[in-house]
């Protein structure tokens, strides 16, 4: 129109070209028609304004959509509704529900039927089931109770707030029932574990002779409770192979998600390998299946993939890879998807900044964390959960402590996990009386019901801290009867004090509770071997050997230059052992000549001296620090992870070592982690 007539755009041409780009997803091209309607003086015009705000919105720009709503001088119905449903789209629940009030409360232009229905995912999402009666009764009040989509929102509104009797009701009342209200009954009763009654309503469905759509078998897919109903999604994947709708994207995503949580990793890899259309959501589940499975590496892979097809990844993308960094401790790549959602601006995004607060945390970087966790303008229960938790895994009791009366005083509740956090954190900082005070203000101030890991945390308090009678004495008052969790916290505290007495009452219970548990046998088997008794130490480990149980193999990694490097024990498949080996012999002399003792109480009697020494000389974490150690720049700062808890005489060692070589070497074990630096831990020997 510009290039080939002499017509000039008006508002209506703006906001149907903005509209196509919005539909495109296209950053690029919606910011410089933004740029070129306030040039051609339309960047007030309210028609306008509300494409540009739709725009942002479907691009997850939430931020930009909320600067042009904020600049615009005129308002009307239309817009704050594009704003609700944008909140909605963006998972900014809390934001929807503000507009929606404002405009019920008269602040806003009057609100419509449209506004009644957009503002319900987010009741629902949020589980706001008081805010849904008062909806509820305001729609029956403004004579919207009748119609079908307001119905079919509330069906859905309180199926996802457990009250599925209520939206049964709902569903009754729905004169003439649609495949859309039918399929939200469907996945009401499917969310709510009422698999009978979804199967039911889907083969009435069939009967009734309607065709189905790939929502309904999306609503159908037990996504929510998968387990037990492994026959069930076969079945329903072999209806849409013969339906000829497996390859919709939204079926083949539900599908793919509902094996991802059955563990079913073979099966969801291949639906999504096959699906030809490979859209966002489709990513975002096959890069959070194996996140939530340990597949870590394949997580990543898919990202770098993704990448480096062109697929712009949302919150849930990076919320999803940010977690896999967290579990194997790739800073350098959670740095890289830092950037990433800094030039995507996501930081806005609460779910996004509370991910890269626990990504700093448990790749060593807390007071990153911190910096982050100050900045962010609202925080969730999960975000504080997040930073106290960060605080507890590095042995921060007080600041955690801190953080969570600072929690109390703003306007989120403390969860379950909370308390759980708090408890891990006072554990591992010593701090008995402080634990035991939170224990009793979660039971009493704020009515929770103790889980076992909950117990089991006040156990490891009081066990750590050398009072074992009090602790067994705590077992024995529970009101539920003590599991694993709650015994493998004695018996670790027996090990950490040498009480071989509880440790084999600890044992004996934990060996019926959880015979196929191998950690247990090893360690009572190290806690004889410490006291010196060999022959019951090799007779624990002669029963684990009878099971066939097999000891989860120790690795550390650790990453050079945004590499990663995983060692194993004795590990001799690196291109640089030969380097390595030398490094560690050179550091040995060094380290026993300034009198260094290797600890070898828990390696079994029947090897020499030299042959234990041997053995603890090359375990993985040394063999991961001899290798930072050739291939970093002298003073600098080693990072490592290993999967099981660092052994007394690699912790040892790795004291010795950062003062002999000036280095801070920083440890994350399968507990915690440990700061090494001038010869002395940050645990202070009490991990």
């Amino acid at each position: 129109m510009r290039k080939s007539t002499r017509l000039k755009p008006d508002d209506y041409s703006y906001a149907f070209v903005v509209s196509a780009a919005a539909s495109l997803g296209d950053a690029r091209i919606g910011g410089i028609l933004h740029g070129k309607a306030i040039i051609d003086g339309f960047g007030l015009d309210l028609f306008v304004g509300s494409a540009l705000v739709d725009f942002y919105f479907k691009i997850w720009r939430e931020n930009l959509a909320i600067k042009v709503f904020d600049r615009l001088p005129q308002i009307d119905t239309v817009l704050y509704n594009t704003m609700i449903s944008g909140f909605v789209k963006n998972s900014c629940f809390e934001d929807s529900i503000r507009v929606f009030g404002d405009m019920v409360s008269g602040n806003g232009p009057r609100f419509d039927l449209t506004t009644v229905i957009a503002v319900l995912p987010a009741v629902a999402e949020l589980q706001e089931l008081k805010l849904g009666m008062q909806i509820l009764c305001l729609a029956i009040k403004c004579g919207f109770y009748s119609h079908v989509s307001l119905l079919t929102g509330l069906v859905s509104l309180f199926s996802k707030c457990g009250e599925v009797e209520i939206a049964r009701l709902l569903f009754g009342e729905i004169r003439k029932k649609d495949l859309i209200s039918c399929n939200a009954m469907i996945s009401g009763f499917t969310c709510n574990g009422e698999t009978e009654d979804s199967v039911r309503l889907f083969k009435e469905l069939l009967s009734s002779g309607e065709r189905v759509s790939s929502s309904t078998i999306v609503g159908l897919i037990p996504v929510y409770s998968p387990f037990g109903h492994s026959y069930l999604c076969n079945c329903i994947h072999g209806f849409c192979v013969k339906l000829g709708i497996v390859s919709h994207s939204s079926v083949s995503t539900a599908l793919t998600t509902v094996y991802c949580r059955l563990n079913e990793m073979i099966f969801a890899r291949q639906l999504f390998d096959e699906s030809a259309e490979k859209t966002l959501a489709s990513w975002n589940a096959m890069i959070s299946g194996c996140t939530q499975n340990g597949l870590t590496d394949a997580a990543i892979s898919l990202f770098q993939t993704m990448q480096k097809n062109n697929v712009n990844p949302n919150p849930v993308t990076v919320t999803s890879i940010l977690s896999a960094c967290a579990q194997i401790g790739a800073l350098s790549l959670g740095e890289w998807v830092h950037s990433l959602i800094k030039s995507n601006r996501f930081e806005s995004n609460v779910y996004v900044s509370t991910a890269l607060i626990d990504m700093y945390a448990k790749c060593g970087s807390i007071t990153v964390a911190r910096e982050l966790f100050d900045l962010m303008p609202e925080k969730n229960e999960v975000t504080w959960n997040a930073m106290i938790s960060g605080y507890g895994l590095h042995g921060h009791g007080q600041e955690a402590l801190k953080l969570f009366y600072d929690m109390l005083s703003s306007s989120v509740k403390p969860t379950g996990l909370t308390f759980l956090s708090v408890l891990y954190a006072c554990s591992h900082a010593g701090l008995v009386k402080e634990g035991d005070g939170i224990f009793h203000t979660m039971v009493h101030d704020f009515g929770f019901e103790p889980l076992a890991e909950h117990y089991a945390c006040m156990v490891d308090i009081l066990g750590r801290a050398g009072q074992l009678k009090k602790a067994l004495e705590f077992i024995k008052a529970m009101p539920v009867e003590p599991g694993p969790p709650v015994w493998g916290a004695l018996l670790g505290a027996c090990m950490i004090h040498k009480d071989t007495n509880l440790a084999h009452v600890a044992s004996e219970k934990l060996f019926e509770l959880d015979p196929e548990n191998i950690g247990y046998y090893v360690l009572m088997s190290n806690i004889y071997s410490v006291e010196r008794k060999y022959p019951q130490a090799a007779s624990v480990r002669q029963v684990a050997k009878k099971k066939r149980l097999a000891k989860t193999p120790g690795c550390t990694l650790i990453e050079i230059g945004q590499v990663p490097h995983v060692f194993t024990s004795g590990d001799q498949s690196h291109p640089q052992s030969k380097a390595i080996y030398a490094e560690l012999d050179k550091l040995t002399g060094k380290m026993t000549e300034a009198g260094f003792q290797t600890e070898t109480t828990t390696v079994l009697h029947d090897l020499e001296e030299e042959e234990k020494e041997l053995t603890m000389k090359v375990h993985s974490e040394k063999l991961a620090i001899a290798f930072g150690l050739i291939s970093t720049e002298p003073g600098a700062e080693i990072r490592i992870i290993k999967n099981l808890r660092v052994c007394l005489d690699c912790h040892n060692w790795t004291k010795f070592l950062s003062k002999i070589t000036k280095r801070v070497i920083v440890v994350r074990d399968a507990n915690r982690f440990h700061h090494f630096k001038d010869g002395l831990c940050s645990c202070g020997d009490y991990w």
